[in-house]
């Protein structure tokens, strides 16, 4: 899958000016507030040798579009997520930031969407048509040079995503999945279960092992609680105190309230490996809590990107400090296993029509939820069923 970021710069790629083939998106137009949302009409994508176009069952809501129209990956911002609230920002001037995406320039105007159960509606050159049909997740991290490299690009971040009707892929992302969930339920976990088991996986967990994981009620951090469970770990989490109890019930052994100080709560040196999306000022507790040769796994800073980090602390104890965003081969398919075995469980919050993408992203911001909100496009109409004979 190419990276749009050069051909989508400048102009809008959406003009439905004869073309008969059109679905319903939400638009990012650019680095702003809600009013760079826009539900509007555009052309239905066209796949090439070795894509597929899926219907778009359902698509989870996230953290990184967020982020991401607000242009908080921007080396220009050191604070946390909530400095860029949506008052905030349209209180300034909006302007493109150069590096506001995770690859450098977001291609706007594009469309977000990194979640996505779908169907399989047309297959292009070279991909079996057997799998027209099919009911599959989305592999969203696509490694661009191969399993050895860790460059990486991303739908929904590098080029069109699921906040659509449809949505093209390569045919080797799409995963089939054979099981009894909604198609909303399995619209919550291509990004954040997929986050979190890489973070698992590359920081090795196994069982026994203490983990801490910071976050916990989110998307990403209740994914990390249930995944570590099914290691076998034993897992202590921090959540708000309204939600510690929504913690427990998916597997947490402890859950601490957030804002109170950890040490208190567990002391130094006694935990195995911490996985903590959050950053921020706790981030130093995190190191002390450590054991010898500890493992630290991130790949988010929701409370602030810029840490301290006593030297001094991290090589006397040969703590290990691993960075996660291009997910490893397994962990996808892991997923796929796991959700086909009944080993772990959906957390599915709400899920609101595809056109109320602006206040679902608005309920996501206040983070009163438990798991995950998902979108659900329109019903197709009767010429793009019969357009691709459904």
């Amino acid at each position: 899958m190419e990276n749009k970021n050069s051909e989508t710069a400048g102009k809008d790629r959406f003009d439905l000016t004869n073309c008969t083939k059109s679905m319903k998106a939400v638009v990012t137009t650019g680095n702003g507030g809600y009013e760079k949302l826009e539900y509007r009409d555009v052309p239905i994508p066209e796949i090439s040798e070795g894509e597929v176009l899926l219907q778009v069952l359902a698509a989870g809501v996230n953290n990184t579009e967020i982020n991401t129209r607000l242009g908080w990956y921007s080396s220009t911002v050191t604070a946390g997520t909530e400095s860029l609230s949506e008052d905030e920002r349209e209180k300034t001037e909006a302007e493109e930031k150069a590096d506001g995406g995770w690859n450098g320039a977001t291609p706007f105007p594009y469309i977000q969407g990194t979640d996505c159960c779908g169907r399989i509606v047309q297959a292009g050159p070279g991909v079996d048509p057997v799998t027209i049909g099919s009911r599959v997740l989305i592999r969203a991290c696509i490694r661009s040079e191969g399993w050895d490299s860790k460059e990486n690009i991303w739908m929904a971040s590098d080029f069109d995503g699921a906040f659509a009707q449809f949505v093209k892929i390569a045919a080797s992302e799409v995963f089939p999945v054979n099981c009894d969930w909604s198609d909303a339920e399995l619209g919550t976990i291509p990004c954040a279960y997929g986050t979190a088991e890489n973070m698992i996986h590359r920081s090795k967990v196994s069982a026994n092992e203490h983990v801490l994981v910071t976050g916990a009620s989110g998307g990403v951090g209740s994914a990390v609680v249930q995944l570590a469970k099914r290691r076998g770990a034993i897992v202590t989490a921090i959540a708000g105190k309204n939600k510690m109890d929504q913690v427990h019930s998916i597997g947490a052994d402890r859950v601490i309230p957030r804002g109170e100080d950890i040490l208190s709560h567990l002391g130094e040196m006694s935990v195995d490996v911490v996985v903590d999306n959050v950053g921020g000022s706790n981030f130093n507790e995190m190191m002390l809590v450590l054991k010898r040769g500890g493992r630290y796994a991130s790949s988010g800073a929701i409370a602030g990107p810029l840490v301290t980090l006593d030297m001094r602390n991290f090589y006397l104890k040969d703590l290990t400090l691993i960075g996660c965003t291009a997910w490893d081969e397994p962990v996808f398919p892991n997923l796929i296993s796991y959700i086909e075995k009944d080993e772990i469980k959906p957390l599915l919050a709400r899920t609101f029509p595809l056109e109320q993408i602006v206040e679902a992203q608005k309920e996501f911001t206040l983070k009163k939820h438990v798991g995950n909100f998902v979108l659900i496009p329109q019903a197709l109409s009767a010429a793009q069923r019969d357009l691709f004979g459904l």
